[in-house]
């Protein structure tokens, strides 16, 4: 007789806590809420970890590429902070410092020889979330029954981060099935917001969050099929792409529902700045990703279309159309503030803003969560049988027993309604341009009706989830905080739907006082130049480079 689900969930566990040096344990917990400043005040870091673990990734692969630093200190330095982000937020799935640390020094060593670095990222501890692929480490996926398996070939985006130089030390935590912005399964249990532990750190790539928010990672890989990037860039106060379908490699890459083309997921990093993400994504195209990935368009990084913004920033301004509301789900007043925060800073420096009406979102909300159980839901339920683990409750939803499973007619169908939803969306962004006389630039919106949520209260995805249909490039700006002396509950809402109701009902300025709030900047399919650095000037004007 095998294993019950629960021996094998607690032996990887034990196995997890076995990856931690001894002189990495925390020997007393902290009872705070937040765990943020931990590192600063337990003494387990020295001055110069501190330092380095506290910069940026520019600066990082600046010194690197000149020999100012060793990768094997700087790994060192991620590898222990990394550690203590598990021991506190329960954010790992797979922790490898050993592993690292030798990379680390054949990195050093090549700098030695060759006088110089190996690529743009060369020495740089880049942390991944699970799904990524990496040889000689196990990829559960939040399922228990993937355990014990070891992957023998790595994913296009593991194989090209490394020839760009970066170092690899640890995989971060999932929710079964990758289909809830919350992170938590039934291996390793919950992972929780470095900020507050009793919020969520989001998710799907809520591990990533979790792990950059607290610096064990300077920058994190995630993944976006529904806001599994903006959703933990956004409840951990930083920095998050959406990029479109095919400007990154998605190959070889683990997931639930692999094979499903309707809408995809796609990958991308989560950071303090954009100037990280940037260097992430510049990094990546260097290698020439098309070559790899059938599915990545051949499209080089373009400074033009970057330098085009910084011009117009100069000359003219920006048009920027923003809403507050998806008529679907009324966001929480800090949220609703968030938005007036950017706009009014926008206004006050010559942009040209103006109020975009959402097109159809209830249309594309319902459209998209119909194409999500298409299967009927058959492929997350055989991983979660095979081993006779339960089912989340976070995934109720998915798990509806008036789900059908679609015939292939009707597949074809949906696509097509997709098709014409994108299409339409296009119309309407041309009258626009009409109206203005020249192009609309972005569009500003809310991420999520919420601040970072508390646990098990995420329930509505439709303002991240209707930009994945459209397959838009979105970049999440931190904002600014929560605060109860100002964000009164408004009593006098009318909800417009069960669901707003439901979300409305949930708030309590008390509970979300200091949350992070965040913005998403949204541009037309494949902007990823121009749009990032639209929200690098919404986070000048903001003022929110964040400290560590």
């Amino acid at each position: 007789m095998g294993q019950s689900w629960e021996e094998i969930a607690a032996d990887k566990r034990a196995r997890l806590a076995k990856t931690i040096p001894a002189e990495w344990k925390i020997e007393e917990l902290p009872t705070e809420d937040s765990v943020l400043d931990f590192p600063r005040t337990s003494g387990l870091l020295s001055a110069e970890e501190l330092e380095i673990t506290g910069s940026s990734a520019v600066d990082l692969v600046a010194k690197l590429a000149k020999g100012q630093l060793k990768s094997v200190d700087v790994t060192q330095a991620f590898c222990k902070r990394a550690a203590l982000a598990q021991q506190l937020t329960n954010c790992v799935h797979e922790f490898f410092p050993e592993t690292a640390l030798a990379q680390a020094r054949e990195l050093d060593a090549y700098f030695e020889k060759n006088n110089g670095p190996i690529g743009p990222l060369h020495g740089l501890p880049i942390s991944l979330k699970d799904q990524f692929r990496v040889k000689g480490v196990e990829t559960s996926m939040g399922y228990v029954s993937w355990l014990g398996k070891y992957d023998e070939e790595e994913s296009v985006l593991t194989t090209l981060l490394r020839k760009a130089g970066a170092v690899f030390y640890v995989k971060t935590s999932v929710p079964q099935t990758l289909m809830v912005c919350e992170t938590v399964n039934n291996i390793i249990g919950r992972t929780v917001n470095p900020r507050n532990k009793n919020w969520s750190c989001g998710g799907s790539s809520g591990g990533e969050g979790a792990m950059v928010g607290f610096r064990g990672g300077i920058m994190g890989v995630g993944t976006d099929i529904g806001g599994s990037i903006r959703i933990p860039s956004a409840f951990n106060f930083l920095y998050g792409i959406r990029p479109s379908h095919g400007r990154m490699p998605y190959a070889r890459m683990a997931n639930s529902m692999e094979g499903q083309e309707t809408v995809h997921s796609v990958v991308g990093p989560i950071a303090h700045s954009v100037a990280d993400i940037k260097l992430f994504l510049t990094s990546v195209l260097h290698e020439q990703p098309w070559k790899y990935d059938s599915k990545v368009v051949p499209l080089p990084w373009r400074q033009d279309e970057e330098d085009a913004v910084k011009s117009k920033l100069k000359t003219g301004g920006l048009n920027v159309g923003f809403y507050r509301s998806d008529g679907n789900v009324l966001p929480h007043p800090p949220v609703l503030r968030g938005v007036d925060l950017v706009v009014d800073a926008l206004k006050k420096n010559g942009h040209n803003v103006f109020p975009w009406t959402p097109y159809r979102h209830d249309y594309a909300v319902d459209l998209i969560n119909g194409i999500y159980a298409s299967d009927g839901c058959e492929d997350i339920m055989k991983d979660i049988k095979a081993s006779g683990e339960p089912a989340i409750p976070n995934i109720k939803n998915l798990l509806r027993p008036d789900i059908q499973k679609v015939d292939m007619n009707s597949l074809w169908d949906v696509h097509l309604q997709k098709w014409n939803f994108q299409i339409e969306y296009l119309a309407k962004l041309r009258e626009m341009d009409a109206q203005l006389g020249s192009e609309i630039d972005c569009i500003v919106a809310p991420i999520s009706p919420t601040a970072a949520i508390r646990h098990n209260q995420f329930k509505y995805y439709g303002y991240a989830s209707t930009i994945n249909l459209l397959d838009f490039t979105s970049v999440v700006v931190p904002v600014t905080f929560a605060d109860r002396d100002i964000d009164k509950k408004n009593d006098s809402h009318t909800p417009a739907s069960d669901m707003d109701k439901e979300v409305q009902s949930e708030y309590d300025p008390d509970a979300y006082h200091g949350a992070p709030v965040a913005v998403q900047v949204i541009g037309r399919k494949l902007t990823e130049e121009r749009t990032l650095a639209i929200a690098e000037e919404i986070g000048r004007l903001l003022g929110n480079s964040v400290t560590p």
